[in-house]
């Protein structure tokens, strides 16, 4: 089979794996095309990562949810409910590091009361977090209509969603603590791509031929340090961009490097089985919500600090974004199928189709009925990508 046979073999047999790729460059080279190069300048890819953070660290929480079974409707209502918290508590000079440990564990608290509705209450995850999204939209409604928009007078808190991480000092005119993690993310990617193949091949699973693999490497290793490069250029790393990627990495080492991970993709492909087999489904069901109520907490924080200020209108439509993004980054509805490093490339889809609109002047009405027809895409393909491997 010669270079481009198998290169269509490849795509054909993992279209659901390469999909979100693909509707990524697309994305990006339209609208790199529609404003001229604006879209991929420093200042705007940097930009673009900051607006992705709270999306993504949702769509990491959302993906778990969605593997389980499940759904999380409240995520938006909530994040901007404990935002609204958050800018409250540090308006009347409340210390810092206590407020972020108060929102976080109001989060858990939250996340772990829908999954007790869920697990133990029996019901179901739409109607539980459907009632969690407008008790909590109209909490914050209620929250802020005596002060309207709360303003964060606290830089230190506002430095989290507006701040760049230090750099190293150099003679440089490029951010070079940013190109040193980079090539660790580089390092780390390969590595763990390494240990995957060599485990399917100590069992005797389908792996790519050696020239395929390598040239993935190359490929995909290229795509991320170009990013941290161009981030280099402008300003580095921002603090909501690293905090992600701890999240992210956190995550992916938790579902597959752990016990904890596989029990909860047994829940996901198999509930009964994975009951009779000794699993927990209920602790699984609860751990799961409360992980999404401890993100949702996060992506309140992100979104408040990158604001400067709580709005009544906080978190509107989160829940979709962060719904699709796990969805483009190829979830799949029906369970036990799902990645959390997917989950960053899908909130960068979002992010990046919110971003170049916004830049080439669509209408906000416009930009919803596009982010709901991405929605319906990204769950038809899922549909047609499992029919197809049946």
């Amino acid at each position: 089979m010669n270079f481009i046979q198998e290169l269509g073999v490849l795509l054909k047999k993992n279209i659901r794996e390469y999909g979100m790729y693909i509707a990524l460059a697309f994305i990006m080279i339209i609208f790199t095309i529609l404003t001229k190069g604006l879209f991929l300048s420093a200042r705007n890819i940097s930009n673009l990562f900051n607006q992705m953070g709270y999306i993504a660290v949702l769509a990491v929480g959302m993906t778990l949810v969605i593997v389980i079974r499940h759904i999380d409707l409240s995520v938006g209502s909530v994040a901007g409910f404990l935002g609204a918290i958050a800018a409250a508590l540090l308006r009347n000079n409340f210390p810092l590091i206590p407020t972020i440990l108060i929102i976080v564990g109001l989060g858990i608290l939250v996340g772990l009361g829908n999954g007790f509705l869920v697990a133990n209450i029996g019901l179901p995850a739409f109607v539980a977090t459907l009632a969690g999204m407008m008790i909590f939209r109209g909490a914050l409604l209620v929250f802020t209509q005596g002060t309207g928009t709360i303003i964060i007078m606290n830089d230190t808190f506002n430095a989290i969603g507006n701040g760049y991480i230090p750099d190293i000092p150099n003679n440089t005119n490029y951010h070079l603590l940013t190109i040193i993690i980079g090539l660790i993310v580089v390092a780390f990617y390969i590595m763990s791509d390494v240990r995957t193949r060599n485990n399917k091949l100590k069992y005797n699973f389908e792996v790519l031929s050696m020239r395929m693999f390598v040239l993935k490497e190359i490929f995909i290793s290229a795509i991320i340090f170009y990013i941290f490069w161009t981030l280099a250029s402008y300003n580095g790393i921002s603090w909501t961009f690293a905090i992600t990627l701890i999240i992210t990495l956190i995550y992916h080492l938790l579902t597959t490097r752990t016990a904890l991970g596989r029990h909860i993709y047994a829940v996901g492909g198999n509930p009964d089985a994975a009951q009779l087999s000794g699993i927990d489904v209920k602790k699984i069901t609860l751990f799961v919500f409360g992980s999404m109520g401890l993100l949702t907490a996060i992506s309140g924080i992100l979104y408040t600090s990158r604001l400067q200020s709580a709005t009544p209108d906080a978190g509107n439509l989160f829940e979709l974004d962060s719904i699709a993004a796990a969805y483009v980054g190829g979830v799949s509805a029906a369970g036990g199928v799902g990645k959390v490093i997917n989950s960053l490339i899908g909130a960068l889809v979002m992010a990046s189709l919110i971003n170049g609109m916004n830049l080439v002047g669509v209408g906000i009405s416009l930009q919803y009925i596009i982010r709901g027809a991405v929605l319906i895409a990204a769950v038809v393909f899922d549909i047609k990508t499992r029919s197809s491997a049946k």
